[in-house]
């Protein structure tokens, strides 16, 4: 086992340096860069001022090309930053000159109280429903939740937010929830219970939106388990031994049917940090990661989208190995390295 996690981890170093490597390439060649917007801006600026706007000589743009860091050559800038994202030295961002770390410190709140709160509902709900649906194949109550599931598979979460608001947060109809950030303004003065409840009901809206498209794919994945489990011959087998419904389904069926489950797990919980919607948080007014990165690639903040994708593809490496490695708390037949030949 342990020969297994050192394999793994020495892995993650060329696919961490394979995904760096092209997202640094890809921004050498992408037009509009910091450099060129902040030329652009000072020869605005001269232009406001009567001056030409093609005044700025060769020593001025070398200050700027400094300012970012483009005074040197691309090979010597890529291993410069390889040396400080080991460090995790991020640097700084180029358009709020903040640490990178800070920047997506600030954003986190936001993104994880969305991603930990859908992550748990989905899982939470489906997972007793696909079990349910499993055990009720082919009755009413099958077909039934069959249906809603995917007709909230159906509705993209971004139409749905437009239905809600205009339904629920001062549109045309009824203004119960609110349509802007993830607390009231005057949070801190509230007493905690009053402060709990008003963090879940600037959750309200956008966690629906969120959640609804997830619930098909994970209901329609725990039944199918379930039912594959259901028709095995061990089943049979534990049923004539007089065992009860419930002992063969939680002590016997369960903790094989959890297998398919928990590989989609490592997604899931990636999800929890950048998988949240884009047009989620700005239709609510949510200013997270997700935001946060459309926003640092239009503006060309170098530093904080290689920082962040740093970050996010070693989360998701890293919840790969822990997902595998569940594998083993689930069913100890498995094994891995060189236990398994």
């Amino acid at each position: 086992m342990l020969a297994y996690i050192t394999k793994r981890v020495l892995l993650m170093i060329p696919t961490l340096l394979g995904v760096l490597t092209l997202t640094f390439v890809i921004a050498q060649f992408v037009p509009g860069g910091p450099v060129d917007q902040l030329i652009a801006q000072t020869r605005e600026r001269n232009l406001s001022g009567g001056r030409s706007g093609h005044d700025l000589d060769a020593k001025q743009i070398a200050q700027i090309k400094a300012l970012y860091g483009f005074d040197k050559p691309p090979l010597e800038r890529y291993v410069l930053m390889l040396g400080n994202f080991s460090r995790f030295d991020f640097g700084k961002s180029f358009t709020s000159s903040k640490d990178v770390w800070q920047v997506i410190r600030e954003k986190m709140p936001v993104t994880i109280s969305l991603g930990v709160w859908s992550f748990l509902i989905a899982y939470l709900i489906s997972i007793p429903l696909g079990i349910a649906k499993a055990v009720r194949e082919g009755t009413n109550f099958d077909a039934f939740t069959t249906l809603l599931v995917l007709i909230g598979f159906a509705i993209p979460g971004f139409v749905l937010g437009v239905l809600l608001i205009v339904l629920f947060a001062g549109g045309t109809f009824l203004d119960w929830f609110p349509l802007r950030g993830l607390v009231s303004d005057n949070w801190a003065s509230f007493g905690w219970p009053h402060k709990i409840l008003d963090y879940l009901w600037h959750l309200t809206l956008p966690l629906i939106c969120l959640t609804i498209g997830s619930f098909a794919t994970l209901t329609v994945l725990t039944k199918n388990t379930f039912l594959e489990e259901i028709r095995k011959q061990y089943v049979l087998v534990a049923r004539a031994k007089g065992l009860s419904e419930r002992d063969v389904l939680y002590k016997h069926i369960f903790r094989n049917a959890l297998l398919p489950i928990i590989t989609g797990l490592p997604a899931a919980v990636v999800a929890v940090f950048f998988g949240g919607s884009l047009l989620i948080e700005t239709l609510f007014s949510l200013d997270g990661l997700g935001l946060l990165s459309y926003e640092s690639i239009i503006k060309r903040d170098y530093p904080v989208v290689l920082g962040s994708v740093y970050l996010f593809t070693l989360m998701g490496l890293v919840t790969k190995l822990i997902s595998d490695l569940a594998y083993v708390v689930v069913d100890p037949r498995i094994q891995f390295g060189s236990a398994a030949r």
